[in-house]
């Protein structure tokens, strides 16, 4: 087989695997713009695959925030496709008015600081932890 043969023959065989496996950047930016708050996760909210993925949805459910969850284990492509997009290495990912955000830790400390009650209030949505702010321990 000469060289430029095998060259045709990878470049399609490199074609039939890209479009098995790979997401386009414009699929998953319609996909992080389809709602103020977007998450890529292992599993789906009602059944986290991973601690990771449950603390996140642990900290959305507490500041009552609606989102779209994407389960990257039901499709490898966006799994690997979001990836590149966000140019980070884990899923979770979380993504808040089309901008990305981080991943669980990210998400942890911005939640602690009560940086991500400004985030929210950014992209027009308010935490209910505002309704209920947390009891301070009295009996100290």
């Amino acid at each position: 087989m000469s060289l430029i043969n095998r060259s045709s023959l990878l470049k399609s065989h490199f074609s039939a695997i890209c479009r098995f496996y790979c997401v386009k950047s414009k699929d998953i930016s319609k996909l992080v713009k389809n709602n103020k708050v977007v998450v890529f996760m292992k599993g789906v909210p009602e059944q986290p695959q991973c601690g990771f993925s449950n603390a996140v949805v642990q900290i959305l459910r507490m500041h009552g925030v609606t989102y779209d969850a994407h389960n990257v284990l039901e499709d490898n492509a966006l799994r690997q496709g979001i990836k590149e997009y966000s140019n980070w290495p884990t899923i979770p990912q979380i993504y808040i008015d089309g901008e990305f955000v981080g991943g669980c830790d990210i998400m942890l400390q911005m939640h602690q600081s009560g940086d991500l009650i400004e985030e929210l209030k950014k992209a027009g949505i308010k935490s209910v932890l505002l309704d209920n702010p947390p009891k301070k321990d009295s009996s100290k």
